[in-house]
């Protein structure tokens, strides 16, 4: 083969692989990255957070024959095998103002909420009644169905007892919801029921609420296949211990770096508290630490907490 002849054949083999898929030449297959989180403060807004104690599932791509990407949080939903998760009153409240009860036409406004004597009891003002203080006792529970139920036990506005939460809210409330102005609630005689995988931004938390109760200040959430007797170690096959979030096969992205066969695990520069995980700041958290590599070339990055950063300004800067 002349010169001339085996650059053209160079020449087009390099156009028909400018063509194919990237994910067809790395010969692998598009799905699910395995995940276990253990002791994780995960943030969805940086006042809005949940305490991961343990999770087992996969980072789900949302389009197919694509993989999850850290910078695009939409890219996927984290599905919940199984999963023990403390919700901090204030963040409960937090998630209500920020996502559920933010439209201008939103009935209620300015809540806050508190655990008082195994119950939650929740403050706000009636937007839609001219902005009237109302406060309620709520007994919290699964329903059948996933979602979380907020039976209202007692009921007052401005001081003054209400009959019931219809009573209180008017019709005006079960229109909203109705009309789907409320996302992820549904009004149902004196309860509410709430679907968390409608209320919380990307990426989702997906898995059905298997139980939820009040223990040590805490809303304390079992979601997806929990059972009591097995607890949440089944099934774990990261070897990692302390606080640390890994991701295990098929294809993930973030930053300029895309894994095949993905063997990723991000572990805190602080043992001595919980992993505190901004997913919108990972690459500020990621710059003050440091990143190992495995002899079958995984990565082990020590990533230092979103709440020990200097302020946003200063760390943005670092990342840029």
């Amino acid at each position: 083969m002349t010169g001339r002849l085996y650059a053209i054949v160079m020449l087009a083999s390099m156009s028909c692989w400018a063509l194919v898929n990237p994910i067809q030449m790395l010969g692998q297959e598009v799905g699910p990255v395995h995940t276990e989180m253990r002791n994780v403060t995960y943030h969805f807004a940086p006042a809005v957070s949940v305490k991961i104690v343990s999770l087992s599932g996969s980072l789900v791509p949302t389009k197919e024959g694509r993989w999850p990407v850290f910078d695009e949080p939409a890219s996927f939903n984290i599905h919940v095998d199984t999963s023990r998760i403390l919700v901090p009153p204030a963040d409960l409240a937090a998630v209500l103002n920020k996502y559920v009860f933010s439209a201008k036409d939103a009935p209620l406004r300015d809540v806050s909420a508190a655990v008082e004597k195994g119950q939650l009891k929740i403050k706000g003002k009636l937007h839609s009644k001219g902005d009237i203080a109302f406060e309620l006792l709520a007994t919290v529970s699964a329903n059948p169905d996933g979602r979380v139920r907020m039976h209202t036990d007692k009921v007052k506005a401005l001081h003054v007892p209400v009959k019931g939460l219809m009573d209180l809210f008017g019709i005006e409330i079960d229109d909203l919801i109705k009309n789907g102005k409320v996302p992820g609630l549904e009004a149902e005689k004196d309860d509410l029921l709430l679907n968390l995988d409608d209320v919380l931004p990307a990426p989702k938390i997906q898995g059905p609420v298997k139980d939820i109760h009040i223990e040590g200040g805490f809303l304390v959430l079992l979601l997806g296949k929990w059972e009591r007797t097995s607890g949440s170690e089944k099934g774990r096959t990261s070897p990692e211990n302390g606080n640390y979030m890994a991701f295990k096969g098929n294809h993930l992205q973030f930053g300029k770096l895309l894994m095949s066969d993905t063997d990723l695990t991000i572990l805190d520069l602080d043992a001595n508290d919980p992993l505190d995980f901004f997913l919108e700041r990972y690459k500020d958290q990621l710059v003050p630490g440091y990143t190992k590599v495995t002899p079958g070339f995984g990565l082990r990055s020590y990533m230092k907490d979103f709440n020990k950063l200097q302020s946003k300004g200063q760390a943005t800067a670092h990342s840029q």
